[in-house]
């Protein structure tokens, strides 16, 4: 890891840098052999992935409860875990070999965070994940299925923060109507880690909106 790197690291962890530091040599070590990376991945970690994942915590209010859906390798989720232990953090990912790297790598750093194994659209998983604060995604799904999957996990007025590249507001643009069925409402680009990135992360935030009926009764009870 070079000085510059280092002092990034520092910036974004803070006193919980050996953590990221040790998650990513697991990375490195394991990543590619468990199908968890590509190759070319390994000598670009710190800035695409763990460094692009970490700054996310930006957005997210102070004890926020988030689902990672899809967590794959942990990209954004233990990045985020790791700089933000305030977080109440669950690791979704249906893959059962991806679940056992997961409970792995929480293991190994002590992190407190749960990992699960489902997918976001499963019934069961609805019910004991609901009414989160945030739901996030990093590389899972067009914004048009991801908000199907995503939205029914958040409590109303809670958002999904999608990690997105250049084609995020084109993606809006195309899937308005589809985060709107979703009940989605206000999504928007945002990015995160300017001051730290040299490419910034992408982000699509949606909002999850208020039931009709509930609006309704307080359009009634107003009048």
């Amino acid at each position: 890891m070079t000085g510059e790197v280092d002092a990034r690291v520092e910036r974004v962890f803070g006193e919980h840098s050996a953590k990221a530091v040790e998650f990513t040599a697991m990375l490195t070590e394991h990543g590619v052999e468990r199908g968890l990376i590509g190759p070319r991945e390994v000598d670009r970690l710190w800035e695409r992935h763990v460094l692009n994942s970490a700054v996310v915590a930006e957005l997210l209010p102070q004890g926020s409860k988030v689902v990672d859906v899809g967590s794959g390798a942990g990209l954004p989720g233990i990045p985020l875990a790791i700089a933000r232990p305030d977080l109440e953090l669950v690791l979704l990912e249906p893959m059962a070999r991806r679940v056992a790297w997961l409970t792995e790598v929480v293991d190994a750093l002590g992190l407190q965070v749960e990992v699960v194994r489902g997918r976001a659209e499963e019934g069961p998983v609805r019910k004991r994940l609901a009414d989160r604060d945030v739901v996030t995604a990093r590389a899972v799904a067009p914004l048009e299925r991801l908000a199907g999957w995503c939205l029914p996990l958040l409590r109303p007025g809670g958002h999904l923060v999608a990690l997105k590249g250049e084609s995020a507001q084109e993606e809006i643009d195309r899937d308005a109507e589809a985060v709107r069925r979703a009940g989605g409402v206000r999504p928007r680009v945002a990015s995160c880690g300017g001051d730290v990135l040299d490419v910034p992360t992408t982000l699509v935030v949606v909002e999850r909106a208020e039931p009709a009926a509930r609006k309704d009764r307080r359009v009634r009870k107003a009048r």
